[in-house]
């Protein structure tokens, strides 16, 4: 035997198999393999389901009362629609004015809303319709879902609001104020946005954190949507955007939550301090803290464990956040265009209002861009 060829016997195992391996990557008969990798959150989270189609008028905020009604509201602030502007859903488009149909003339533009501890429901009215000129009207209004009738209208004028004030989302915590106490979220329509606390019990109304920090947008912020990628800009607005938008209450009622839209954190205060009339500013600043970040949130819906279900605008879909910060993503689908208020849907699952704000004529030079209908989802929890 040669000397070569015993040395080619002997070689070690490992670089027999080198040599094995490079002839495979010179041969001209590629190795065969599997579909290349992609993003596991690509795909749909396949627990969506559209309950609800609308042709013309887009829902935003949603309730369910104590009864098992789901209460939706079609602000006009944006853009008028036929129908009603607050109605009870009654599955598929069926609509019923709610609370009755000569009520309807005394709302503008219903938005926000949310029940409180004692089943009554709030509403947000913004107070305006689409291309008015006349100076805004905004009110929170409260309604007795037991007897149908709005009970009392809590008017918001300067200086608790201002001329470019957007009120936009509301909680009642009555364990503040001989009546309790409703903080509501001014995002502003520029650069003033504020959290306003109101007093049941007396009316009155303070306006707090103003153009503070946590209920601002961020500078440089930077939002994809629709595929585009887009900045924050005051004075151009190219999508929605602003201060404090959601807004959530824990569950004993100790602690406020906020997120400003142009924002990816989450902030908090003890209500304890925001409802009490003679806090100091400079207090107030001090009490708030900053939870972390979230994401671009829009609604925020408390759950009986404690948990925060939070509209997640870029993710299109909705993150969770349990009490001790840990976040989850329970639901993604590319029909969830902008994920608007969560309420839940009787069983143990999510209804959810599913918005096109982006697409309105006022970030496209006049073209309306929406692409119609409207849809109001149910979101399956645990199988994610």
């Amino acid at each position: 035997m040669s000397e070569n060829r015993f040395r080619k016997l002997c070689l070690p195992f490992w670089m027999k198999a080198g040599l094995l391996a490079a002839s495979c990557l010179l041969s001209t008969n590629p190795v065969a393999h599997a579909a290349d990798s992609v993003d596991h959150g690509a795909a749909p989270s396949g627990n969506v389901t559209v309950v609800a189609r609308f042709a013309h008028a887009q829902p935003s905020g949603i309730a369910r009362l104590p009864d098992g009604r789901v209460v939706l509201s079609f602000p006009t602030s944006a853009q008028t629609h036929p129908g009603p502007v607050l109605a009870v859903w009654h599955g598929g488009t069926t609509l019923t004015p709610f609370p009755n149909a000569n009520a309807q003339k005394d709302l503008i533009s219903p938005l926000g809303m949310t029940v409180d501890g004692r089943g009554r429901l709030w509403v947000i009215d913004e107070g305006s319709v689409a291309g008015q000129t006349t100076p805004l009207t905004p009110a929170i209004v409260l309604i007795d879902p037991v007897a149908n009738r709005i009970v009392r209208r809590f008017s918001l004028a300067v200086p608790v609001v201002r001329a470019d004030s957007h009120i936009n989302d509301l909680r009642v915590d009555l364990t503040h104020g001989a009546e309790g106490t409703v903080f509501i979220s001014d995002s502003s329509q520029t650069v003033h946005p504020a959290i306003i606390a109101l007093d049941i019990a007396t009316g009155q109304a303070r306006r707090l954190l103003a153009d503070d920090r946590s209920v601002s947008a961020a500078p440089g912020h930077v939002m994809e949507v629709d595929g585009k990628l887009f900045r924050y800009d005051p004075d151009h607005p190219a999508m929605p955007q602003g201060g404090i938008n959601g807004i959530g209450l824990s569950r004993d009622s100790a602690r406020l939550f906020w997120s400003p839209f142009s924002s990816r954190r989450l902030y908090s205060v003890p209500t304890a301090v925001l409802a009490d009339p003679g806090v100091k500013p400079a207090d107030l600043v001090q009490a708030v803290h900053d939870e972390g970040e979230v994401g671009v949130v829009d609604g925020i819906f408390t759950a009986t464990d404690g948990s925060f279900y939070m509209a997640d605008e870029e993710r299109h879909g909705v993150t969770r956040r349990t009490p001790d910060g840990t976040l989850t993503l329970v639901a993604h689908d590319p029909r969830l265009i902008a994920p608007d208020s969560i309420a839940p849907d009787g069983t143990s699952g999510l209804l959810m209002t599913v918005g096109q704000w982006a697409r309105l004529p006022a970030f496209h030079n006049g073209r309306d861009m929406q692409e119609r209908p409207y849809i109001l989802v149910r979101i399956t929890l645990g199988k994610n």
